[in-house]
């Protein structure tokens, strides 16, 4: 159980909270401060070689961020030297790549040859990559803000799967966060989620440098921020000032220095640390808000050449006010913790604290004195500690305490899925409903059913998940009462064995939320399929956070829906044109759009086997629609096909819904035109094909059921004509689908979204072509008003197949 700790509504001072109690010994603070100065030291090597020593073959500005690195050097040696545990998962903030790689390194876990590969092909990754980086990283970073969230909600997917499952292999969940990265909009979305409010496993380390890429950021911003942390219910911790500079506040006149340093602009104190100490005395002293002979007691006794390292002494510096602070911070309590830890941008470097040292880098004559003031031995540079020195003891140990946790089997293996579940068929419905009735009957699929977990952000019932949620429950930390106890459909009763989280109105939360339950085997040993639904026009307002977890190769099922015009009567806001073309273009993600109930049940269980391959598997997204669509419409396919050879063609990208030479064997082949078609708009298809084939023109339908598995299927085959990919000539479905003898006809496009989501296929063949789509903002209207006003309806089809015939005997008006 969790120690329930009283909440507060004030920022506590972690130094008056510790009181002078000392956190470390002096050999403990001797061998952590060595640890720091080396991991500052080749932090900066790292960049430096990259940017000039390894040859530049193209001109362009490697980069890096050695002023980055340097604020966080406390905080990275507090955490991974002393204060981590077995499990803890940790985000790093971007810019502080090289020296979490340094930190890696001395624990053992990168190899040297890595320390001069940093932003080269195949080598260390500009920002930590959790894919890409050859040393652990929990969590992917680069994108500033979702670095911040991925551990909160990774954390609630902790807590579920601990509370559903028993064991976990994860701990805390702890983000290193820049405070510009506080600007993003994405992370206060995250902090007023309800759903997260009392994962109390989680420790944000705010690195309060003052600084973000262009500029130094108003002090007032700091106490805003810290305030909406409180007002959000987390506990708020500060590390402002270190030990030395406290020493000299308690001195005689001491709280006239502490009240001047409170009271000057983050742009006053960042010019005046960089001043001599003479220079720096006479502006400290001429100012008008302090007593001035008081002050001058408190610094008469500070040497010219301390005096500005002494004002720059603060608490995200202070190793044992860090360890204090960590020790805090990650002890069990009922809500989340910000720990706002004040730092000096390039702290120990040579432009610390400059306004314009974002991207600064040192040059060649800069690097040894450097190396000579951190106490680096020349021949030491870049090699880690020795094994019998405190230094190599230590990193040793933590070593074992962090690393080297046995690989967590997989608990569901694909063959447990089957691949029909033998839903009952209806005449007449949507995709929608299908994947309601679906939900409810894998939720009694042994060993799959109990790990399913759905969400939606406010829209669960207008996306049909209303009977999933009256089997399996709203998930909840702790059992809410319900006081409305009359009739009712829907079982709104929140309680921790619930199989839903409800998010409130952010899709960047539904996201994260997705990206983080997907990776639970990962981060937490124990395997979810995670299943959410979202009006499909905004999971554009959802798609960075769409992109990370599909970066991160997190696995679970988006449900976009409804989409397109199926929205009609809400208007153009709510209608989706570009997101078949997101199916296509994202990386790591298997998009299908069905048109019919029995193809999304494939699907599904198709998506659910694709979660099972931590290595190669993939996240999947349905376009879905609420437009009823008759079902029989699929019946010739299935009898010409069959059942399984339907699946096959229909999980590989498309299939011949209506076959000119089976229903209209009349027609002339000369005359052949392909519909290619996608999801609700089937229908008009299928009734165009009706009129061609009474007009005597030889019309096919191919349901193309996921263009993103023919468009990868074509570009594979093209890098194989390249002499790339291999000798084995790659599969292209589409070879199959067409005779030989049909590839040159025209085509037709259809889909309810841009035009040009499909208008790949008639380069495929070097066709003909005509694609239609809705390529403006959309309006109110009924289906078939908006079907004409865009000329999806049948007679528009019919017509654009006319013209791409004529277009191909060389008819042109």
């Amino acid at each position: 159980m969790e120690q329930v700790m009283e909440r507060r509504s004030e920022v506590i001072d972690i130094s008056q909270l510790l009181g002078d109690e000392a956190r470390l010994t002096p050999e403990q603070h001797e061998t952590l401060d060595t640890i720091q100065r080396r991991l500052l030291w080749l932090s900066t090597a790292i960049i430096h070689h990259a940017n000039h020593v390894r040859p530049n073959v193209d001109g362009l500005k490697v980069g890096g961020h050695q002023a980055s690195s340097a604020s966080v050097a406390s905080i990275i040696t507090a955490l991974y030297f002393h204060a981590l545990q077995r499990g803890d998962r940790v985000a790093i903030k971007p810019h502080a790549s090289p020296i979490y790689h340094a930190a890696q390194y001395m624990l053992g876990n990168l190899d040297a040859d890595y320390l001069t590969t940093l932003r080269e092909y195949g080598g260390l990754q500009s920002y930590p990559s959790r894919t890409k980086d050859p040393d652990p990283v929990d969590f992917s970073t680069g994108s500033v803000g979702l670095g911040a969230v991925a551990p909160l909600f990774s954390a609630l997917a902790h807590r579920y799967a601990q509370e559903h499952f028993g064991e976990v292999t994860s701990n805390r969940f702890i983000a290193l966060v820049g405070d510009a990265e506080l600007d993003e909009g994405n992370v206060w979305e995250a902090l007023i989620e309800e759903a997260t409010a009392h994962v109390g496993n989680v420790l944000w380390i705010v690195d309060l440098n003052r600084q973000s890429l262009d500029r130094v950021i108003p002090g007032i911003r700091a106490q805003q921020t810290k305030q909406l942390f409180i007002e959000a219910g987390w506990r708020v911790l500060e590390a402002k000032y270190g030990s030395r500079l406290r020493e000299v506040f308690a001195w005689p006149g001491g709280q006239e220095l502490r009240k001047a340093i409170d009271e000057m602009s983050n742009e006053e104190y960042q010019t005046l640390i960089r001043l001599d100490g003479a220079t720096l005395r006479t502006r400290l002293l001429d100012r008008s808000n302090i007593d001035r002979r008081e002050l001058e007691r408190a610094v008469n006794e500070i040497p010219d050449e301390e005096l500005p390292s002494l004002l720059a002494n603060l608490g995200g510096h202070d190793l044992g006010d860090l360890v204090g602070a960590l020790e805090e911070g990650l002890r069990p309590s009922d809500q989340p913790t910000v720990l706002f830890a004040y730092t000096i941008k390039g702290w120990n470097l040579p432009f610390a604290g400059d306004s314009l040292n974002h991207s600064a880098l040192l040059n060649a004559q800069q690097l040894d004195p450097l190396r000579e003031a951190l106490g680096v031995p020349e021949d030491e540079a870049w090699t880690r500690f020795k094994a019998d020195s405190a230094e190599g003891q230590l990193a040793a140990e933590m070593a074992a305490r962090l690393y080297g946790e046995p690989k967590v089997a997989v608990p569901v293996t694909a063959d447990m899925i089957p691949e029909h579940i033998g839903a009952s068929r209806m005449a007449q419905t949507s995709t929608q409903e299908a994947l309601g009735r679906l939900l409810t009957r894998l939720a009694d699929l042994p060993g799959v059913g109990e790990r399913i977990i759905t969400t939606a952000p406010d829209v669960s019932v207008s996306t049909n998940l209303g009977g999933w949620i009256n089997k399996v429950g709203v998930y909840s930390a702790h059992e809410e009462r319900v006081f409305d106890d009359t009739p009712r459909l829907l079982k709104w009763e929140p309680k921790p064995t619930g199989q839903h989280i409800e998010l409130g109105i952010s899709e960047m939360n539904l996201f994260m939320l997705l990206g983080a339950l997907g990776l639970s085997h990962e981060l937490s040993g124990q395997l979810l399929f995670p299943i959410g639904t979202v009006y499909d026009p905004f999971v554009c307002r959802g798609l960075d956070a769409f992109i990370y977890g599909l970066y991160s190769q997190s696995k679970f099922i988006v449900a976009g829906t409804p989409a397109g015009l199926t929205l009609a009567p809400e208007g153009g806001a709510h209608q989706s044109t570009v997101t078949p073309s997101l199916g296509i273009e994202l990386p790591h993600l298997r998009s299908y759009e069905p048109a019919f109930a029995q193809e999304l049940e494939w699907f599904l269980l198709e998506g659910l086997r694709k979660m099972c391959d931590r290595e190669r598997g993939r996240a999947s997204y349905l376009r879905l629609s609420t437009r009823t669509i008759d079902q029989r419409l699929l019946d010739p396919a299935i009898e010409r096909l069959g059942v399984e050879e339907l699946r096959r063609q229909a999980l590989v990208g498309a299939y011949r819904l209506v076959d000119a030479a089976s229903v209209a064997p009349d027609t002339n082949p000369a005359d052949t035109v392909h519909i290619v078609a996608s999801g609700a708009v089937m229908p008009e298809a299928v009734e165009a094909a009706r009129l061609l084939h009474a007009e005597g023109v030889a019309a096919n339908v191919i349901n193309a059921t996921s263009p993103q598995r023919l468009y990868q299927q074509w570009v594979r085959l093209n890098r194989w004509r390249m002499g790339v990919g291999g000798a084995e000539r790659p599969f292209m479905h589409l070879d199959a689908l067409l005779s030989r003898a049909e590839r040159r006809a025209p085509i037709v496009t259809v889909q309810d979204g841009a035009s040009h989501a499909l208008s790949f296929l008639g380069s495929v063949y070097g066709t003909q072509i005509v694609s239609l789509g809705v390529d403006e903002f959309g309006q109110s209207g009924s289906l078939p008003d908006l079907y004409r006003h865009y000329g999806l309806d049948a007679e528009h089809i019919a017509t654009a197949a006319y013209a791409v015939l004529d277009q191909r005997d060389g008819v042109v008006e």
